[in-house]
C-alpha cells in the first residue's frame, strides 16, 4: 500500500502533463476536483462523517480551500506547461522543507544543525539539476519554476497552519468540501478567462483528467488515510522523498528524455539532503543516549 501511494502521486505529475496537452491549466484544474468530489462525498456518507467544517473554522475552511486545493493546482497545472513532469515532481519535493521553516516561523519548533546542512544541500542539488538539464529559464521557463515552487510553499504553508487549527478535523473533512468547492471556482474561472473548446479535448487529457481525478486523488487519499493508521507519521512522511524518484523515472520514459548521469547523481543527492531534514542526526543521537548511559 505504501508503494501504491507513492506510484499514485508519482504519476500524477505525467497525468497533468498530458492533461494540459488540450485543456488549458485554470479549467483541467477544476474538472480534475469535480471528477473526485463525488468520490469523496461517496467516502464521507459511508464513513458517517460530516463534510462540514466545525463552527467557528470558517476563515480556516476559506484558508484551506484556497491555499491547499485552488491556487496551488492551478499554478502546478500552468507550470507544467513549461517545465517536465520529472523536474515538477523535484521541485515539488521541496515542499516538507517550506513546512520546517514555517513550523520554526509560526510553531516555535527547533531546527537543528544537520537540518540546515540537508536545506543547503537539497536547494544546490535542484539549482545544478536545473542547470545540467538545458534549461536556459527564459520566461516561460522562469515562471513555470517560480509556480511551482508557490505551489509548494502554499502546500507547506497549509500543512503548518492546519497543524494549529485543524486539530479535531477529520482527514474526510478536510477534503471533501473544500475539493468540491475549488473544484467548481477553478471549472468557472476557466470557463470565463480560458474560453475552453471541450470538444476539442483529446481522449489522451480526458483519460489523465479521469486518472487524476480517480485514482490519484480519490485512490491515493483512501490507501493513505489507511496507512496513517498503521505506520509511523516519520515512515510515512518519505512519501515525499520516494515519489519523485517514480516520476523521474516514468517521465523521462514516456516524455522521451534520457536519464543523464546528472539527473541521477544530483536527484539522489538532493532527495538525500530533503532526507536529513526530516530525520535530523541530532535527535536521532539523543534518543540513543539514555540507553548508552545505563550501566551494563
Amino acid at each position: 500500500m505504501f508503494l501504491i501511494v507513492c506510484l499514485s502521486w508519482g504519476t500524477t505529475w505525467l497525468a497533468i502533463k498530458v492533461a494540459v496537452e488540450s485543456v488549458p491549466p485554470l479549467t483541467a484544474a477544476g474538472l480534475r476536483f469535480l471528477i473526485a468530489f463525488p468520490l469523496f462525498l461517496l467516502f464521507a456518507t459511508f464513513r458517517r462523517e460530516s463534510i462540514f467544517f466545525p463552527r467557528g473554522k470558517g476563515r480556516f475552511f476559506v484558508f484551506v480551500t484556497l491555499t491547499y486545493f485552488s491556487l496551488p493546482y492551478y499554478l502546478l497545472n500552468y507550470g507544467e506547461t513549461h517545465v517536465s513532469s520529472g523536474l515538477t515532481a523535484l521541485l515539488f519535493s521541496t515542499m516538507p522543507i517550506f513546512i520546517l521553516i514555517f513550523s520554526a516561523l509560526f510553531l516555535r519548533e527547533k531546527i537543528y544543525v544537520s537540518q540546515v546542512l540537508g536545506i543547503g544541500v537539497g536547494f544546490g542539488s535542484l539549482y545544478m539539476i536545473i542547470k545540467t538539464q538545458g534549461m536556459h529559464l527564459d520566461h516561460g521557463e522562469f515562471l513555470g519554476v517560480i509556480a511551482i515552487l508557490s505551489a509548494a510553499v502554499m502546500h507547506a504553508l497549509c500543512y503548518v497552519v492546519t497543524k494549529k487549527q485543524g486539530v479535531g478535523i477529520s482527514v474526510i473533512t478536510y477534503n471533501t468540501l473544500p475539493i468540491g468547492l475549488s473544484g467548481l471556482m477553478l471549472f468557472l474561472a476557466g470557463w470565463l478567462l480560458e474560453r475552453p473548446a471541450l470538444v476539442d479535448v483529446t481522449a489522451r487529457s480526458w483519460g489523465a483528467l479521469i486518472y487524476l481525478g480517480l485514482f490519484a486523488s480519490v485512490g491515493g487519499f483512501i490507501v493513505y488515510f489507511f496507512l496513517l493508521k498503521r505506520l509511523s507519521p516519520i515512515v510515512l512522511s518519505f512519501v515525499f522523498i520516494i515519489f519523485p524518484v517514480f516520476a523521474v523515472v516514468i517521465g523521462s520514459w514516456y516524455e522521451g528524455l534520457s536519464l543523464s548521469t546528472d539527473l541521477v547523481t544530483y536527484s539522489a543527492i538532493l532527495l538525500v539532503g530533503f532526507a536529513a531534514t526530516k530525520m535530523p542526526v541530532e535527535k536521532l543521537l539523543a534518543r540513543e543516549r539514555p540507553s548508552d548511559a545505563r550501566p551494563q
